[in-house]
């Protein structure tokens, strides 16, 4: 059996190969101390590796094909939302007229930069039903952390920053930690046994001391949260507000919008719902929309529009600041702004409509031999379990599925589920791929019953075979010289 491999760039260098030639220096020469102080200046030559011009090429697109990404396969990492990316965002997004703006360029330079940031957070005020956006925040995460100090803020405004956030059980792990860097104490709601808010675990956890419930809805069983009516009403009688984390946003372009079922603070992810790679592929972006009473907290600079002209303007007094360096990832809006123009309304809706039904495919075509713990009907992503395969266990099953062709679902998340696999196909997988994919998991099935050491050692296909992954967290190589090191 035949598995591609390739040596280090480090590797293959040879002493005084080159790949490049430079024209001769038609300037007077000077010695490098009379330009650049001494103190600057490399005592040592730089460790680069020497190769021509056709080993590197030929180096990354071997890596290339030996790495898997979205342009080569389905990748049903659940709640991560991994979706083709429209190779015309990349290539607007690399116009030079983007990549050399400078960021402190004043904005009667930048109206265009300015309209777009705009418009995109007009669009998303229209998807989440909110009242204003922010753009600024970098990611998921830092999302849910400007969203949580907006609470605070506002908390704090009417004299009382209160002490709790509820949180579901089902929660992304992300959710606490952005509450206790808040100075908030986390306090957990169980799910019921449909996989939803146990309702009277939460008026249990209810008092004028809690600030704010996180829900992502849909949850992370990709289930709808069908009382949340009841679940806002309750929240909203004791004055706390109601946080929706986006993950899972896909599931409901255009037939919910958060903000008309309750929710006072929405997260987005640019990087999920709206096509934008992230991951390896790229930085993200996790804008924030707040209801009307909620539009003074934004970060500043807000952008805001006054005689015909886009503007970034920083007087807002109520503001928790600035979270990020300058307007946020811009290259990432830039993507998100062509990928919901392109699409229209009725293309998003469609995007949510062909979500969920390629998720419900594979759950009814894979819920009769792998354990399926919650047998509602599923929105964009549902949850089976490993459990009952002997001593076969879900990292197997993922390990396996790399032989083949496939990455893994999402894994042992939630946290609720033992066993977990997450599958999340989302809307661009044709029923091709998705039956490929179903039976490969049936296959696996099989193997784990007969042959379960096949999953045990797996993959087998792979350039690199199963990691120590306790190993590698203890000892991290991240470049060459790490290598060398532990080479010695």
């Amino acid at each position: 059996m035949f598995v591609e491999t390739e040596k280090l760039i480090f590797e293959k260098s040879k002493a005084g190969r080159k790949g490049y030639t430079l024209p001769e220096i038609d300037v007077p020469e000077k010695k490098l101390e009379d330009l650049i102080p001494e103190k600057l200046l490399r005592k040592s030559p730089l460790n680069l590796p020497e190769l021509n011009e056709v080993e590197v090429v030929r180096h990354f697109i071997k890596l290339s094909i030996m790495n898997y990404h979205v342009d080569r396969n389905l990748y049903p990492l659940g709640s991560c939302t991994m979706k083709y990316n429209p190779k015309i965002n990349e290539t607007i997004a690399g116009w030079s007229e983007f990549l050399n703006l400078h960021p402190h360029l004043p904005d009667e330079v930048i109206q265009g930069v300015l309209r777009l940031m705009k418009e995109l957070e007009g669009y998303l005020c229209e998807v989440a039903g909110v009242d204003a956006v922010t753009l600024q925040p970098a990611a998921g995460a830092h999302g849910e952390l400007t969203g949580m100090m907006i609470i605070r803020k506002y908390h704090e405004d009417k004299g009382n920053p209160r002490k709790y956030v509820l949180i579901p059980d089902s929660a992304h792990g992300t959710n606490p930690a952005s509450v206790t860097l808040c100075g908030y104490v986390s306090k957990t709601i169980k799910s019921n046994s449909e996989g939803r808010i146990d309702i009277e675990d939460l008026k249990r956890n209810l008092s004028e001391e809690v600030a704010a419930i996180m829900i992502t809805n849909p949850n992370t069983l990709g289930l709808f949260e069908k009382e949340i009516d009841k679940i806002a009403e309750l929240i909203h009688s004791v004055g706390a507000l109601m946080y929706l984390d986006g993950a899972n946003l896909n599931a409901l372009l255009g037939y919910v919008k958060p903000g008309d079922i309750g929710f006072d603070v929405v997260h987005f992810n640019l990087h999920k719902t709206f096509s934008t790679p992230h991951g390896g592929g790229g930085p993200g972006s996790g804008p924030i929309g707040v209801k009307k009473f909620l539009e003074d907290y934004l970060p500043v600079p807000r952008i805001i529009q006054e005689n015909g002209k886009y503007k970034l303007k920083w007087d807002f007094p109520k503001s928790i600041g600035k979270v990020h360096s300058f307007y946020g990832n811009f290259n990432v809006m830039i993507k998100a702004y062509i990928y919901i123009r392109m699409m229209g309304s009725e293309g998003l809706k469609k995007v949510s409509e062909m979500a969920v039904l390629n998720a419900n495919y594979l759950r009814s075509k894979l819920q009769d031999i792998y354990k399926l713990p919650y047998k509602d009907f599923c929105m964009h992503e549902f949850v089976l379990s490993g459990k009952g395969l002997g001593s076969v266990r879900t990292l197997d099953i993922a390990k396996r599925l790399l032989d083949y062709g496939f990455y893994a679902p999402t894994i042992y998340f939630p946290l609720i589920v033992p066993e977990a696999l997450m599958i999340e196909p989302t809307e661009t997988e044709t029923k091709e791929t998705l039956d490929k994919f179903i039976e490969a998991m049936r296959n696996i099935y099989k193997e784990a019953k007969e042959k379960p050491e096949i999953l045990k050692n797996a993959p087998h296909k792979t350039p690199v075979r199963r990691l120590n992954d306790a190993k590698a967290n203890r000892e991290l190589i991240v470049s060459w010289r790490d290598l060398k090191n532990i080479s010695k």
